[in-house]
């Protein structure tokens, strides 16, 4: 499972939808994002988010879909149609369709334009104080409850917070409006949407937010509660989903890779393939290796052909120093899924673990040059990268590799000189192309600093 953590300033002012409760219980200095990435959880995220976006008439891209490591049930959108779900909002929802009900609501804000319009109701705020309530509240989620963030803030003395925060509630219930009609195209029952603002509620109520004169003033989660209520008499469609089994997997593998490892061993203790999935993970965190084994040995009896098993029974080897016990189960897991791109880290990570030879290096250098593509942010990666290339006495690429280190640490004229150094070690046609584009990046970050 990949981490990477990306600060909230990188999402523009007012571009992400946030619960009240993120940003009264962090410190400033603390509001980072901590992102997960999993293929096998976003390949079924795919899945369901996939045919909502063609119905709303939004363009679908996978790499804008996020998880964020956070237990509080939320999801929230930003600038560029980016899509972001909290693990907790993961792994409390029940099913496929409390899921889908959530990431319906989400599209809402999309389809309706609703990240641009309320950047424009922000720049219309002068005052810089209500500038900063909204960037610590900015305009609420699911929950719809950004609006007792700034009244909690400012106390509601200001006509231009007031008018803000109405809007911010007709917007809300906009996406609620959406979301309804996104789920009836898609022959899916808003029931589940009901049952995830009821637990929003009940987390109100449980968290004291609801105790606050404001939220009794204003009980806008009750009222959306009504509305999902009378939208159940217009859709029939079934509360089950064809993916409920993955999701339960994926559930119960999320749960187990954050959650405590004796915990996890209590809550998951059936004989279906999610508890066995939870608890592989959970004794392997344990320490507990034979129970482990034992435990993904059943996983691969029950399914041989699922890829995820075959890399979690690589990655415990790989953990455990089997290196080439780990190679043959990610050569497996990729045979089985090869458009994986966390198998093929995995793969070509323990290719340059098992020796020094010049085949695995190139083995490795093609599968990371695949997933560098979608993830050149990725410095870890890049790391890789360069031990390939060294190992293939490939200079001009390692230099290249060195100067796409260098410019993620931005240091430009060190990343220059390595390009340099590549374009004298007759480099391929392919190869220069990337060296120039590379050099027009480094051009285009220092005119910024300018």
């Amino acid at each position: 499972m990949r981490k990477t953590v990306i600060s909230l300033i990188k999402l523009e002012l007012a571009a992400a939808f946030w619960l009240l409760s993120v940003f009264l219980s962090q410190p400033a200095q603390a509001r980072d994002i901590k992102l997960l990435g999993d293929d096998e959880t976003e390949r079924l995220l795919e899945e369901i988010i996939k045919p909502l976006m063609q119905q709303a008439r939004q363009p679908y891209h996978r790499n804008s879909i996020h998880i964020v490591e956070d237990k509080s049930l939320n999801a929230f959108v930003s600038d560029g149609n980016h899509l972001f779900i909290h693990s907790g909002t993961l792994i409390k929802a029940n099913d496929v369709n409390e899921l889908a009900g959530v990431i319906a609501h989400e599209i809402g804000h999309i389809k309706g334009g609703h990240i641009i319009r309320q950047k424009l109701e922000i720049r219309e705020m002068n005052n810089l104080s209500l500038i900063s309530a909204a960037l610590a509240g900015a305009a609420g989620v699911l929950s719809g409850r950004a609006d007792a963030a700034f009244a909690i803030m400012l106390g509601g003395q200001s006509s231009a917070l007031n008018q803000f925060v109405h809007y911010r509630a007709n917007e809300e219930r906009a996406a609620d409006e959406t979301a309804v009609k996104l789920l009836k195209a898609t022959k899916q029952s808003p029931r589940g949407i009901l049952n995830f603002m009821k637990k929003i509620n009940k987390d109100n109520q449980l968290n004291g937010r609801e105790e606050t004169p404001y939220f009794r003033t204003h009980p806008l989660t009750p009222e959306r509660i009504t509305y999902f209520e009378g939208a159940l008499a217009d859709n029939n469609s079934p509360t089950t989903s064809p993916l409920d089994e993955r999701y339960a997997k994926v559930r119960a593998k999320l749960e187990a890779y954050l959650g405590k490892p004796q915990e996890i061993l209590r809550k998951y203790n059936g004989n279906d393939t999610a508890s066995l999935y939870a608890r592989t993970i959970a004794y392997f965190k344990d320490l507990q290796f034979d129970q482990a084994t034992q435990h993904i040995d059943k996983l691969l009896q029950k399914e041989p052909q699922n890829p995820y098993f075959w890399e979690l029974k690589g990655q415990m080897e790989f953990e455990r120093g089997q290196i080439k016990e780990a190679v043959k189960s990610f050569a497996q897991a990729q045979k089985i899924y090869p458009a994986s791109e966390d198998g093929k880290i995995n793969y070509a990570a323990a290719l340059l673990e098992e020796n020094e030879s010049s085949d695995n290096a190139k083995k490795a250098a093609i599968l990371l040059d695949k997933v560098l593509l979608n993830n050149p942010q990725s410095y870890y990666l890049w790391d890789l990268r360069a031990k390939a290339a060294a190992r293939q006495k490939d200079m001009a690429t390692a230099y290249y590799v060195a100067g796409e280190m260098a410019f993620l640490r931005q240091e430009f004229e060190t990343a220059l000189k390595q390009l340099d150094k590549a374009t004298k070690a007759s480099p391929t046609p392919q190869l220069k192309i990337k060296i120039d584009d590379l050099k027009e990046r480094i051009k285009q970050e220092k005119k910024k600093d300018n």
